[in-house]
C-alpha cells in the first residue's frame, strides 16, 4: 500500500483567512498554482482558495474582501497514513485538483492530480 505521505508535497504554500484577495491572486499567479489551503496559526486547516472560488465571486458580483469570506470551508481531506488509492479514485470522482494532507488534526501536505501522475510515471519507467 502507498500512502499519502509518500507522495504528498510537504512544502505548502498556504494563505492566511485575512489575507485580501488581491493578495491572494498575485500569489496564484506569481506561483502558478489553481489553489492553496487557508490556514490558522497552528497550521490547523479552516478552508481552500481556489481560482474557481474568485471566478465564482466575480461572476456572481459578490463583494468579498478577504480569504474568510471567500474560501471553501467543507474540504476533503486526507490522513498521511491513507491509502493512494482512495486519494486517487477522490480526484477523479469530484471537479479538485488537489486535496491536503493531515497528521494530528494539522495540515502536513498536500497532494494535488500532478503529484499522482509524476508517482505513476517514475512507477511505469
Amino acid at each position: 500500500m502507498v500512502t499519502a505521505k509518500e507522495i504528498m508535497s510537504k512544502s505548502v504554500l498556504t494563505v492566511d483567512k485575512d489575507m485580501t484577495l488581491n493578495e491572494v491572486i498575485k500569489m496564484l499567479v506569481r506561483e502558478r498554482v489553481t489553489g492553496l489551503p487557508v490556514i490558522d496559526d497552528e497550521m490547523c486547516l479552516l478552508g481552500m482558495v481556489t481560482e474557481k472560488d474568485i471566478l465564482k465571486m466575480l461572476y456572481n458580483k459578490e463583494k468579498s474582501k478577504t480569504v474568510q469570506e471567500l474560501m471553501t470551508r467543507d474540504v476533503v481531506k486526507f490522513d498521511e497514513e491513507d491509502d493512494l488509492i482512495n486519494i486517487f479514485k477522490c480526484l477523479v470522482n469530484n471537479s479538485f485538483r488537489r486535496v491536503p494532507v493531515m497528521s494530528k488534526g494539522r495540515l502536513v501536505g498536500i497532494i494535488s492530480r500532478r503529484d499522482i501522475i509524476k508517482f505513476l510515471s517514475r512507477k511505469v519507467g
